[in-house]
């Protein structure tokens, strides 16, 4: 009943026949007096998007590892043969890799878990981290410094930033390596410098038993322009060890790096905005979208698709028939690597 110009109104009678089948649920009645608008016909709101469910209580969230409620601290890490071998890149839950300038790579140890009592060599920050890491809340981002053009969007960034000239007491400069390789940080001092961090949560992986199917693979190769890292598997070690341009790599403070899961997230890699003090443009990393991947778990590889809508919905990974493809619990490797 629409009470529409030019269309008969029902009498009481129907009109109290139509409300009553209304209340019974069988016919809609909008009940516009005689002299009130026709109602606008409205389209049904939009479904909001599923929220992602929650990581069970005592659960790391980036290692599927028993864990307690912690801040994330993001750490950029140096990365060329005169940085290596690492101090305190065992102990991280997560180790990106990223493509900067020359075509070699740095990389972004988050740690929440557990905290060496240094990381390092430390490094500066590029634009990619800010995207990267947009999914965990407020981190901590522990870094040596950052060109002058970067440090607006640094600052403007959810981020607690922890830099040697703010938080001094937090970094240490090391009489065995030459500069700029030679500075190290305490990562208790760094989060006691940035209160205001916010603990691990959700950021879309998912951790439980292989998934049907796979390929059997010894060791896996990603090339970048100017680096090369080779994953082997390890039966005994029941991980993968990691080799950086041919040769083993590992923590001053653990030995050998054996992450448990390896993830080839081949992503965009474009030119940014932004340069180094030699002129050589700074590669940027584009991991919000979705694209291909190779998960590397239990000796096995799986072919895989990623998907990030925006910067803080959480990258999910996925067979590619659409079902979860959950990860091996234990300290994960996202390797961006470039699309071919």
């Amino acid at each position: 009943m629409t009470g529409e110009r030019g269309v008969r109104r029902p009498g009481r009678v129907l009109t109290a026949l139509l409300c009553a089948l209304t209340a019974a649920g069988l016919y809609g009645c909008s009940g516009p007096g005689p002299s009130e608008p026709s109602p606008t016909p409205t389209t049904a709101p939009a479904t909001p998007p599923p929220t992602r469910p929650a990581t069970p209580t005592g659960v790391s969230p980036f290692t599927g590892l028993p864990a307690r409620p912690a801040p994330v601290l993001a750490v950029k890490i140096d990365n060329v043969p005169a940085a290596r071998p690492h101090t305190g890149l065992g102990a991280a839950d997560l180790v990106y890799v990223e493509q900067v300038e020359g075509g070699v790579t740095r990389l972004l140890a988050v740690y929440s878990s557990r905290l060496p009592d240094l990381t390092g060599p430390v490094r500066s920050a590029r634009e990619s981290d800010i995207a990267l890491l947009g999914d965990f809340g407020r981190p901590v981002l522990a870094y040596s410094g950052a060109q002058s053009a970067l440090n607006p969007l640094l600052r403007a960034a959810p981020l607690d930033l922890v830099t040697e000239s703010g938080a001094p007491q937090a970094f240490r400069r090391s009489p065995d390596r030459p500069a700029p390789h030679n500075l190290y940080l305490r990562p208790g001092a760094a989060l006691a410098a940035a209160p205001g961090a916010h603990d691990a949560r959700d950021i879309g992986f998912r951790f439980g038993p292989a998934p049907p199917g796979g390929t059997p693979v010894e060791s896996s190769t990603v090339r970048y322009p100017a680096a090369r890292y080779t994953f082997t598997w390890s039966a005994a070690d029941r991980a993968w060890r990691v080799a950086m341009d041919g040769r083993e790599a590992r923590a001053t403070d653990t030995g050998p790096l054996t992450p448990s899961t390896v993830v080839v997230q081949r992503v965009t890699v474009r030119p940014s905005r932004f340069h180094d003090r030699l002129g050589s443009v700074s590669p940027y990393s584009e991991t919000v979208g979705s694209g291909t991947a190779l998960v590397l778990r239990d000796g096995h590889a799986h072919e895989a698709r990623w998907s990030r809508p925006t910067a803080t919905s959480g990258t999910t990974f996925t067979t590619p028939a659409g079902a979860p493809l959950p990860f091996a619990p234990g300290q994960v490797w996202i390797v961006l690597a470039p699309t071919p």
